[in-house]
Parts: structure tokens; C-alpha cells; sequence
């Protein structure tokens, strides 16, 4: 993260004697990144975090490659999917993998979480597409919107619940590395300059701690390597009295990007909102187009030697596309050209401006459709380009 944070009550030193009401000790927790190196943060519990009452047999959780699906420009045709699945890990579909990354959704039947879940295998990102609720974590209460980008580091022990009524549409991307603001919006110490399209003041870190000091027996799955391990705790996660540091999940709206703008077309490197290692995490939003007088507001044709690309359609017609539905993929493989459909070239010329949203993801490696994304291929699109 980029700023340093605090909530709840915490003692003047580290890793110093921090007593609760009754004389014994708070527990201490440290949670960092890159062993000792990376960013941290520091949790006091009322309970010992290690106090388990019962450990489950691991189930598989994982997803695989399809084998047979080729090369070829994809569409990922999702826009009709209700629901996913019954709960918020069964409803996760993975639709695209590497080494480094996975994409899909996530529409659960059940609006709210009757355990917790940890991911130890990466960190997520997660983009509401449809909902409202909150997340419940040991860093406190974020409260979650349509169009909000939640970035929830690994091993964050967290619960959703969403209200009930509207629908409920989840984007979610695992990572292998960390997910990071961008490298060149930040200065020496690691402040979002002036010219990044968003800054600390549009980032909402946890807004409340809540503390549950009651025992008891409480559920958390935690996904490592490919397994879900159900652990049960004697006490609730959120038995922490305060924390600080720079490690906690928090939400930047897609709506409070500021686009960059200019005389041409400019290319989606100015859209980036995040990185991580092998991938990068644009947003598309709604935008002036360009003003050289001889401006072609449509994309170009692109051939990108060594990424794949995948746009993941929230809001708004897009002007480059025939045959895209709001909740779309498409995925334009490295090694194939791809670029505006047949008349929308000229059609584009004119526009003014865009309100478009959409989320982009490009890869440095090779994705793959995962066999569960199988089943949504528009097996038309390839040749989509044909005049």
C-alpha cells in the first residue's frame, strides 16, 4: 500500500507488553510481505491467533488449462450466467489462467458468508460489476460498491455479505505477486504523484475496526496450493483491538479514475490502475475522445508480441465491437493482430466522447481458457473480423 494506516488501540513501541482490562498480555501478530523486507502490518488479538479446535480434510480447489482450445481470438460470452454457484467459493469460476494470474466470476446464491475465507495462495483483486454490501476483516469494516476495485492482500481473513435485494455480479483476478498501485504514478517515498489518474484521498482503507471477543467455534477455509483447508478456530478472527501498518485491503472506485486524454489515440498503458508480477490491471471509463482535427477516435490495430489481452465488459457500447454484451470477455492472443471490427473505423470518426467502463487485463505470459471458461466460447468470433 501506499500510506501508512491505524485503527483501534495499539501501544507506543512494537513487539512491547500491551495488556488488556484483566492483566494478561494482547497478542501480537505481525503480518508481512517479502519475509522481513516487504510492508507489514502489526494486529493485536484478545485471543492467541493460533488457537485451533479442529483441522478438516482438504478438498481440491483448483482449476486446469483446456488442452484443445488453440489459438484464436476469443469471446467469453457470460452476460446471461445468474448465478455461479451456491456460496461465494463454490460460485468462484476461474475462466482464464497462468503461472502467474487467474480471471473469472464469481454470482453466488447466498448474499452473505456463514464463514471466512483466507486466500494463501495470492493476493486478490475483486471488481463489483453488481452489488453493494461490506467485507468483514481482522483490519476492520469496508463497506463495498458497484464499481469499486477491492485489493485484499494474502492470508486477509475476510467475509462478504451483500445485500439482498439487486443483482450481485462479482470480476475476480488471483495473483500470484503482489497487486500494487503503479510503480510510475509514485514518487521516492512512495506518495501518488500529481499526475497519477488517482491519489491516496480516492483509496477507502477499512473505515471501522470491529471487535468480537467472544469464544466459540468459527469456520475459516483457507485455499493453499490448489486445497481448501477448513481450519476451526476457538475464537472469531476479528478479535483484534487495533493494528497499523501499511499491509490492509482496501477499495479504489473505478469511477474516481481520471482518465488521460490527448490530441490522438492514446495507448492503454495510460489507462493502468495496478500491477503485479506477469500482469498489468487497466480501467476503461467514461472519457473525451481526442481532438486533433483528424482524430480516429477507434483503436488501431495492434499485434503484441508477447502479452495477451482480455477485456472484460462492465457498462456502455463499445465502439470497436460488434456483438459484445455488458459482462463480456474477450481475450486477443499475442501473435495475432486484432483491432476494430468492419465499419467501425469510419463509423468512430465524429464521436466526441465515450462512457464506456471496462477492465482490462494484460498478461506477460501466455493465458489459457481454463475448462470451465469452455463452456462460454462464442465459437463465431474468430472470424468476426470477415468483411
Amino acid at each position: 500500500m501506499a500510506y501508512y494506516y491505524r485503527l483501534g488501540n495499539i501501544p507506543p513501541k512494537r513487539h512491547t507488553q500491551f495488556r488488556q482490562p484483566d492483566g494478561s498480555l494482547y497478542k501480537e501478530e505481525l503480518v508481512s510481505s517479502k519475509g522481513f523486507s516487504g510492508i507489514y502490518s502489526n494486529l493485536y488479538h484478545i485471543h492467541n491467533p493460533n488457537n485451533v479446535l479442529k483441522i478438516g480434510q482438504p478438498t481440491p480447489y483448483s482449476w486446469e488449462p483446456a488442452k484443445d482450445h488453440g489459438l484464436k481470438q476469443t469471446h467469453l460470452k457470460t452476460a446471461g450466467v445468474a448465478t455461479t454457484g451456491k456460496d461465494y467459493l463454490s460460485a468462484r469460476k476461474m475462466l482464464m489462467m497462468n503461472n502467474d494470474c487467474m480471471m473469472g466470476i464469481c454470482t453466488p446464491e447466498q448474499r452473505k458468508m456463514d464463514f471466512y475465507f483466507k486466500n494463501a495462495d495470492g493476493d486478490e483483486l475483486i471488481y463489483v460489476h453488481d452489488g453493494e454490501g461490506v467485507m468483514y476483516s481482522q483490519f476492520g469494516k469496508l463497506e463495498v460498491r458497484q464499481g469499486d476495485y477491492i485489493v485484499i492482500p494474502r492470508t486477509t481473513i475476510y467475509r462478504f455479505e451483500f445485500k439482498e435485494e439487486g443483482p450481485l455480479r462479482l470480476l475476480i483476478i488471483e495473483s500470484h505477486g503482489p497487486i500494487e498501485t503503479v510503480k510510475r504514478y509514485r514518487n521516492e517515498v512512495g506518495q501518488l504523484l500529481e499526475h497519477s489518474p488517482y491519489c491516496e484521498r480516492d483509496i477507502r482503507p477499512p473505515g471501522a475496526l470491529v471487535t468480537e471477543a467472544e469464544k466459540g467455534e468459527y469456520l475459516v477455509q483457507i485455499k493453499k496450493g490448489g486445497m481448501l483447508h477448513p481450519y476451526t478456530y476457538g475464537h472469531s478472527p476479528l478479535d483484534i483491538v487495533g493494528w497499523d501498518g501499511f499491509l490492509y485491503p482496501y477499495a479504489l472506485s473505478i469511477h474516481d479514475f481520471e482518465p488521460i486524454t490527448g490530441r490522438i489515440h492514446q495507448p492503454p498503458p495510460v489507462h493502468q490502475t495496478f500491477q503485479a508480477w506477469g500482469f498489468v490491471i487497466c480501467s476503461f471509463v467514461p472519457r473525451l475522445f481526442d481532438y486533433h482535427p483528424l482524430a480516429i477516435p477507434a483503436p488501431y490495430n495492434h499485434s503484441n508480441i508477447d502479452s495477451d489481452e482480455v477485456l472484460y465488459y462492465a457498462e456502455g457500447e463499445f465502439m470497436s465491437r460488434k456483438g459484445i454484451d455488458r459482462g463480456s470477455f474477450t481475450i486477443h492472443m499475442g501473435g495475432l493482430p486484432h483491432g476494430p471490427h468492419p465499419g467501425t473505423v469510419e463509423k468512430s470518426i465524429g464521436a466526441k466522447e465515450t462512457h464506456e467502463l471496462a477492465v482490462m487485463l494484460d498478461t506477460f505470459r501466455p493465458l489459457f481458457v481454463t475448462t470451465q471458461g469452455l463452456e462460454f466460447v462464442d465459437p463465431a468470433y474468430p472470424m468476426s473480423w470477415s468483411e
